[in-house]
């Protein structure tokens, strides 16, 4: 497949915090509808990468592509116009508004009113602030929590937030959806429900690019999978090649499955 036919593709991403070279010339090609995965043990570089493709960290040098249409990871805010949405590792809610709250903040990213909407409160804006509720409602049906509405979210069970952190990222109508460690914490029944929800999402014709510390989750799920370690690529290709890797196995898996 051509690199025209990718829906995302980076290459050449190298970053240096201080003496540390944290990546060097990174890169990778995620297909529309894939579900892809990025692994590596601890202090490999999966975050700064993602925090590079998704705007947190300025890369020292990079080609950035989604889509077909170069875009520059300069600020979350023109990633998520781009089309890519993350959830983080550390879950970043809004703990005190209810849960269809912070699914409607998430949508205002794709909404039109502006500030002098917000002070008329015109017929316009009035009628696009119920289709961002109507639009919260729906996903959080479509996570299986619609009954936790009007619930805060810091009182949602620990599942429960990261169905909720999803749904919200989803409210931007990614063409790109970036999960960072979305299984930890989770116990073996979440685990589970949360493989059934991304691969719903694919399904829908959602593309996931994965950052995972479960092997196993990643190894079930994943079209396509890159290693790093060290800051560099070692190994890029199906889970079954992967695992046959044998810089995988010494660097990665060999290393008690991190």
């Amino acid at each position: 497949m051509t690199q025209d036919a990718m829906l995302l593709s980076i290459q050449h991403v190298s970053k240096r915090f201080g003496g540390l070279q944290a990546l060097s010339d990174v890169g990778l090609s995620i297909r529309p509808g894939e579900i892809y995965g990025l692994i590596g043990p601890n202090g490999a570089g999966k975050t700064t990468f993602f925090n590079v493709a998704t705007g947190l960290y300025a890369p020292d040098k990079g080609e950035f592509v989604l889509d077909g249409i170069p875009y520059r990871p300069t600020t979350v805010h023109e990633v998520v116009h781009a089309g890519i949405a993350r959830t983080f590792q550390n879950i970043r809610l809004f703990g005190d508004m209810t849960a269809v709250e912070n699914i409607m903040v998430g949508r205002h990213a794709r909404t039109h009113a502006g500030v002098w909407g917000a002070i008329t409160r015109n017929r316009a804006t009035r009628l696009e602030e119920q289709a961002i509720l109507e639009r919260a409602r729906d996903l959080l049906a479509y996570v299986g929590i619609e009954e936790y509405e009007q619930t805060i979210a810091r009182n949602l069970s620990y599942g429960d937030q990261r169905r909720l952190e999803i749904a919200r990222a989803l409210a931007t109508d990614p063409k790109l959806l970036a999960l960072d460690e979305p299984a930890a914490g989770m116990n073996a029944t979440e685990k589970i429900e949360l493989r059934a929800l991304l691969e719903k999402i694919r399904i829908d014709g959602k593309t996931i690019l994965l950052i995972e510390h479960d092997v196993k989750l990643v190894m079930g799920l994943c079209d396509n999978i890159t290693v790093l370690d060290y800051g560099k690529v070692i190994a890029q290709g199906n889970p079954q090649d992967v695992q046959k890797n044998p810089a995988v196995i010494e660097a990665y898996l060999g290393a008690g499955g991190h």
